[in-house]
């Protein structure tokens, strides 16, 4: 069976190629509603590459069917947004011209099926999305969770996860400047691999996915198509079941030499102003690359798919259209420009291929050997979509843990230790000194602080960046726990100084059908965008992960947050370590004592439990604003963010940092040591200054209705706490700090 379309008929049944049935249809991904809305679309039973290439535009990883209603509630722009959602990322003035370019986006589903190359590709994409906007890469984080130390494959992922990390960073020449690592037994079968990239472009240098001009060249960049990655996208749109490893071979293959090429080649034709459109080959290949670029401007595409370069024999345009290979792109080249964009990538070894024109039929269509193997309605692939209303159930509420119902073992000092050294709170050097953080030579602050910073070019300018959020308090609490993330991501940026500019996010949740998974998903965003505009801290790009379940069991919910902030100065970059002895050290913020759904409770009481501690974002603006001007007017000697764990943790970080030890003061009457040591109440910074300080900033608190309280002084070699059996030395918590994960590593 055929249908005349133009000059080539569209063959339905084509020779070994499998019918369209039911079974094939629910293989793709497609629910029968979905597979039917989509015939009434083509008006006739689609080709083999079509069902694969509406596959790919419908599944919940590329068209954000369960989420995008959400999405649209989160506030995206502000004075400094060039470039908000919808683009390869976001982009930010931060003025003298210059830009920021950064997104986030997962690759959770291939790092647990393939550690190694599902980590490595996810930094490969990032690293894409973020040059194609005509941005040079500056930097790279990581947030990462695991599940429980105990389980057997937790060590091996762990593993693999961070080599294929450093492995693609280290190769590409960008630094990995910051991240997150934890754990826990929600994460046994999925694990979170998100990625996120940082660069620099002129703001009169912007590059866009979206074509224009009818009849001008689409050209193929970059390396050869294979095989590796058909069906990704629809793979991490799917829980997992026992049948994981099958999964293995939709997992790319990254190679960051090549990458490394692109990215030169890339910037260089964009200096020469040849580029009209420029999309990055990611989630669903050329399909989804060629089908944006012709809708975002009301055109048509047409592919020959005859002149794609493979590095495959016998490649099917069902295969070339849904290949994940990486280090490619496709272009719109200026008029007049092919011969000159082609000298440059052959230049940088790289394939250049003219495969397909600009049209103005809105209709997309695959040509390979003298047939027509789809032709569909360019923009309703796009904009038919299917969008779901999910029901969504609301959070049950949790009670309010009291102190008095905590019967801890153990003194506040055995508390300190076993948080220490917990596998959350312990030291994560094992980690990013695997990482390459000082290549480019622009990186000031390494991981392990509150935020990364890294030079401006030649500075004085420097960008702070972090990436947080708590999943047990978005597990106890979605909307709080959201609120939190963000917060959380303002304060660890305000605490080196910067200014926040705006956020990227990735969403990282179970399976949407399940109204309950739905209802932390929606209260999550409520809360994320109930922070971010009271913060004045917009959402410019991001990404959602569902159905990251395995046999029915979610992951917590954990809306990761990757927060970008600017200092004007470097000069008045703050860190966190003590500086001298005989310094008074304060905690800015309200404490009440905290403690439900705490890092206390859960490692130290084995209890997960109680409602998380609320999030008052007028106290946030106004404490952060408060520390920040601190640090700008040059008064601070040291500044920490207060978050897992609680004060003493943040204390003791300090601490280590510094290698100086304080004397601490009581508790205040009547306050539970255990809660006001370990509570998790949030808007709070330690904080350190010269003595002779003290009154002026203890006045311009009382002036701006900012709480204060002095809680120590530093000196000596250990952390002496007052009503505890014993002082903590130095060493020994280093030691319990420091040792917890090579140990966990080097075991057999």
């Amino acid at each position: 069976m055929s249908e005349e379309k133009g000059s080539l008929p569209v063959v339905t049944h084509l020779p070994n190629t499998p019918a369209i049935t039911p079974e094939l249809v629910a293989e793709h991904g497609l629910k029968p509603e979905e597979y039917d809305r989509f015939l009434k679309l083509i008006g006739r039973e689609p080709t083999l590459t079509e069902l694969g290439i509406v596959s790919a535009m419908w599944n919940e990883h590329c068209s954000y069917k369960s989420s995008k209603v959400w999405l649209r509630t989160l506030p995206t722009t502000g004075p400094r947004v060039i470039q908000g959602p919808g683009e390869n990322a976001g982009v930010v003035d931060i003025g003298d011209g210059q830009a920021v370019v950064f997104k986030m986006e997962s690759h959770n589903h291939p790092s647990y099926i393939e550690p190694y190359q599902g980590a490595a590709t996810g930094v490969d994409g990032i690293l894409r999305d973020v040059f194609t906007m005509g941005a040079r890469p500056i930097a790279a984080l990581n947030f990462l969770r695991f599940g429980d130390c105990h389980n057997p494959r937790t060590r091996r992922l762990l593993a693999g996860v961070v080599a294929g990390i450093g492995g693609y960073g280290n190769s590409f020449g960008v630094p990995t400047v910051g991240g997150s690592v934890g754990f826990h037994r929600r994460y046994n079968g999925n694990i979170l691999v998100n990625a996120m990239a940082v660069g620099l472009a002129r703001t009169d240098e912007i590059f866009y996915a979206a074509a224009t001009g009818v009849g001008r060249a689409i050209v193929y960049l970059g390396s050869k198509t294979g095989r590796d990655g058909i069906h990704g996208a629809t793979m991490a749109s799917a829980e997992f079941g026992a049948d994981a490893e099958e999964k293995r071979p939709t997992v790319q293959v990254g190679d960051p030499f090549a990458e490394k090429l692109l990215l030169e080649a890339c910037l260089e034709i964009m200096k020469a102003g040849c580029v009209v459109a420029i999309q990055d080959m990611g989630a669903a290949g050329l399909t989804c690359s060629a089908v944006e670029m012709g809708a975002k401007c009301d055109l048509g595409v047409e592919l020959n798919l005859d002149a794609v370069p493979c590095r495959e024999t016998g490649m099917s345009a069902y295969e070339m259209m849904l290949s994940e290979s990486q280090e490619r792109m496709l272009m719109v080249i200026a008029d007049g420009k092919e011969a000159e964009a082609e000298a440059i990538f052959r230049k940088w070894g790289l394939d250049f291929a003219v495969v397909g024109h600009t049209t103005d039929t809105l209709r997309f269509v695959v040509k390979h050997q003298g047939r027509v193997e789809a032709d569909l309605p360019i923009k309703e692939l796009g904009d038919e979509a299917p969008e779901y209303h999910r029901p969504h159930a609301d959070p049950k509420p949790r009670p309010v843990i009291q102190p008095a119902d905590i019967r801890p073992p153990g003194s506040v000092a055995d508390a300190l230790e076993r948080l220490i050294g917990s596998p959350d709170l312990c030291s994560k050097r094992w980690v990013w000194e695997q990482y390459d953080h000082l290549i480019l030579g622009n990186t000031v602050q390494r991981p392990g602080g509150d935020a990364a910073v890294v030079r401006v070019e030649d500075g004085p300018k420097a960008l702070a960046l972090t990436t947080d959020v708590t999943p047990r308090y978005c597990e106890a609490d979605p909307f709080e726990g959201g609120k939190q993330a963000v917060a959380e991501a303002w304060r660890n940026l305000t605490a080196v100084g910067a200014t926040p500019l705006a956020v990227t996010d990735n969403l990282n949740f179970g399976n949407p059908e399940k109204p309950e998974i739905m209802g932390q998903f929606a209260e999550c965003v409520k809360g994320i965008g109930a922070a971010c505009e009271l913060l004045d801290f917009p959402v410019v790009s991001g990404n959602v992960s569902l159905y990251n379940e395995t046999s029915g069991q979610g992951i917590l919910p954990t809306p990761a947050i990757g927060g970008v902030g600017l200092i004007d100065n470097l000069a008045l970059a703050m860190t966190l370590d003590f500086k001298a002895a005989g310094e008074p050290v304060y905690v800015v913020g309200k404490s009440v004592g905290w403690l439900g759904a705490s890092a206390f409770l859960a490692t130290v009481c084995d209890r997960e439990e109680g409602a998380p501690p609320p999030v008052d974002l007028l106290a946030e603006k106004r404490n952060g604003n408060f520390v920040r001007q601190l640090i700008h007017d040059g008064v601070l000697t040291a500044a920490h963010d207060v978050s897992d764990g609680g004060l003493l943790v943040a204390v003791a970080e300090m601490a280590m940092a510094g290698r100086l030890g304080i004397t601490l003061e009581a508790p205040p009457a009547g306050m539970d040591p255990y809660a006001w040591w370990f509570g998790e109440d949030q808007a709070r910074y330690v904080i350190t200054l010269p003595s002779s300080q003290s009154i002026e900033v203890l006045r311009k608190a009382q002036a701006m209705g900012v709480a204060i309280t002095k809680i120590g002084k530093t000196g000596g070699d250990r952390i002496v706490i007052p009503g505890s059996d014993r002082a903590v030395t130095l060493e020994r918590l280093r030691d319990r700090h420091e040792t917890w994960l090579p140990i966990y590593m080097g075991a057999s």
